[in-house]
């Protein structure tokens, strides 16, 4: 039953006597005696001999595990090897009035010098002020300090924040820790004395390791306002393109075929369509030459006002790769084809008609039908020609323009093109009935004939004024000078701005305004907008230590190409202002001088 191969601890067994376990005590406080005078270095000289537990004075101190098992090793090696089996004496137990038998298996010699010749030195500080045995203190936690010294570091938090490589994380003390993750296999943690030991040996000295975590940190901020600067500019242009396509669907809306300008044109497609169906019975059941006439005009209105009805739809397109400022001129386009027609069809036949009727005249029979047909015609015309008087009055108000000039000007063409033609549908219908009228009186052919001449010449002018309007607007025209004033003041009231050269605002059509102009950038301003956004610091630390022209030419080439960027920015800026202040520009170039 040994505890240790060497002998020095013996362990009974459960069915000794009381008086074999009070005999064993006494062994072993004579054993802790001859351990403590061992690990205080104090050997005594003579026989070492085994004293009674009475003649014995207990020492008390207070030992880790570590020393009483170092000291049982080397006490091991300086006893004899010879094992003598000690018998128990009777006298030492005579008190008991008991006499056992022999308990230990194993002999143990302990030796123990007499406590006399403790030394004075060891027995003072094996005791206390008042001579008693000190007590042992126990290590309490103070909750006060901070200390590092047993923390765990993580290998991410070890690169980052002692900004070292994984290959510098090789060799160091690691052991695995409970994960904070549910569920998750342990993780890999460092000692962070060992990271903090390997960050100097790296870096060399802990100042320089803060000063590269500072120089770095500033890095980042610059890239974070970098970035925060490009990400507010991707939002404006973001919002700048929501704007754009809400105001392009609000376009469609007013300026399609459901607008103003569209219902317009679709309800004189219908009426005339309408005319000319009747127009045409009736001509073909009088023989007329002035219906013939009206017929053809009613023919030619509706087929133009198709054509303007697609100019007008067309016109509403979004731009593409083919035509990247969009199709807004469509309808000048199809205003052109419109006159071009009434020029050539309506024009053209009437005269042709009223000619041939003057030349060989052809018997005609009762105008009555063809003068209630023209009486149906004149209130329909009429309807329409009202309707497109309010429509041009209304866009006149918006723009700030008169009656007349927003018709000479041809801001809306379509609407342009249905007031004329239906002016001339009601002049032309009251000639008609008047022609028909002296020709129903008189009898002759001749007032017929020339009311179909009146109609063509009438057809002819105002096809004349709708080419002339529309190619106007085809070639390219300025806007009016003050709205192009406006947009200046505007552009030159802009602190980057010092002046502004060859500016042009050219009219595309659907009231849309594609703006020019020439820049001359202030570059003082625009070079505090830069520095505003800079560590100046930082900046004059770096130009401290330039040594030659070339770090002198690279710091110079790396803020100057910012600029730059800044100021594609600040053009940006401006041209979103310009749109937001007047919609009506579609496309803005502004160019640097």
């Amino acid at each position: 039953m040994l505890l240790r191969p060497r002998g020095f601890f013996t362990l009974l067994s459960k069915n000794v006597s009381g008086q074999q376990w009070i005999l064993t005590q006494d062994l072993g406080h004579c054993m802790f005696y001859c351990f403590r005078r061992q690990l205080s270095g104090f050997h005594a000289s003579g026989d070492r001999t085994i004293p009674s537990p009475d003649s014995l004075t207990l020492q008390r101190r207070t030992i880790t595990w570590s020393q009483l098992l170092s000291a049982t090793e080397k006490e091991g090696t300086d006893v004899t090897k010879k094992k003598v089996k000690p018998k128990v004496n009777a006298d030492v137990i005579k008190g008991t009035g008991v006499n056992k038998p022999e308990i230990l298996q194993e002999p143990i010699i302990i030796t123990t010098p007499s406590p006399d010749s403790v030394p004075p030195e060891v027995e003072k500080q094996e005791k206390g002020k008042d001579g008693k045995a000190a007590k042992a203190k126990r290590m309490r936690v103070d909750l006060s300090k901070s200390s590092l010294e047993r923390n765990f570091i993580t290998p991410v938090r070890a690169m980052s924040d002692f900004l070292l490589k994984p290959s510098d994380l090789e060799g160091l003390r690691k052991t695995k820790r409970r994960s904070p993750i549910e569920n998750e296999p342990p993780i890999t943690v460092y000692w962070r004395k060992d990271v903090e030991t390997r960050a100097n040996e790296v870096w060399g000295t802990k100042e320089k390791l803060l000063n590269e975590i500072v120089r770095r940190e500033m890095e980042h901020k610059s890239y974070q306002q970098n970035m925060f600067s490009v990400k507010r500019q991707l939002r404006d242009y973001l919002k700048m393109q929501e704007r754009e396509h809400s105001r392009d669907e609000e376009f469609s809306k007013e300026a399609g075929l459901f607008g103003s300008s569209g219902r317009v044109v679709l309800t004189a497609v219908v009426i005339n369509g309408c005319n000319f169906l009747f127009k045409l019975a009736a001509w073909l059941y009088t023989g007329s030459h002035s219906m013939f006439a009206e017929t053809v005009h009613s023919l030619a209105d509706t087929i133009n006002q198709l054509i303007l009805a697609y100019g007008i739809y067309k016109s509403t397109q979004r731009a593409d790769i083919e035509h990247p400022y969009g199709y807004s001129n469509m309808r000048y386009v199809a205003s052109l084809i419109s006159g071009v027609g009434i020029f050539c069809v309506g024009t053209g036949l009437s005269i042709y008609h009223g000619v041939l009727g003057l030349v060989d005249p052809a018997p005609m029979d009762d105008f009555f039908w063809a003068f209630f047909i023209l009486g149906g015609s004149l209130l329909s015309e009429g309807a329409t020609l009202i309707m497109a008087v309010n429509a041009i009055r209304q866009g006149a108000a918006r723009h700030n323009m008169t009656f007349t000039k927003y018709i000479l000007a041809s801001r809306d063409p379509s609407v342009n093109v249905v007031l004329l033609e239906d002016l001339a549908a009601v002049l032309g219908v009251v000639v008609c009935s008047t022609c028909m009228g002296l020709t129903h009186m008189y009898g002759s052919h001749i007032p017929d004939a020339v009311g179909s001449l009146l109609v063509g010449g009438l057809l002819g002018g105002v096809a004349s004024f709708i080419i002339y309007t529309n190619v106007a607007g085809l070639v390219g025209r300025s806007i009016p000078y003050d709205q192009l004033e406006r947009i200046n003041s505007q552009l030159e009231s802009d602190i980057m701005v010092r002046a502004i050269h060859d500016v042009k605002g050219i009219d595309m059509g659907n009231f849309l305004v594609r703006y020019k102009a020439e820049i001359d950038f202030d570059g003082r301003e625009l070079t505090r907008s830069y520095l505003d956004k800079q560590d100046l610091h930082m900046m004059l630390n770096e130009v401290r230590t330039f040594k030659d022209i070339d770090e002198l030419e690279s710091f110079m080439v790396k803020h100057g190409e910012n600029i730059v960027d800044l100021m594609g920015g600040e053009i940006d800026r401006i041209e979103l202002k310009l749109r937001t202040k007047h919609p009506e520009i579609r496309h803005c170039d502004l160019e640097i001088l």
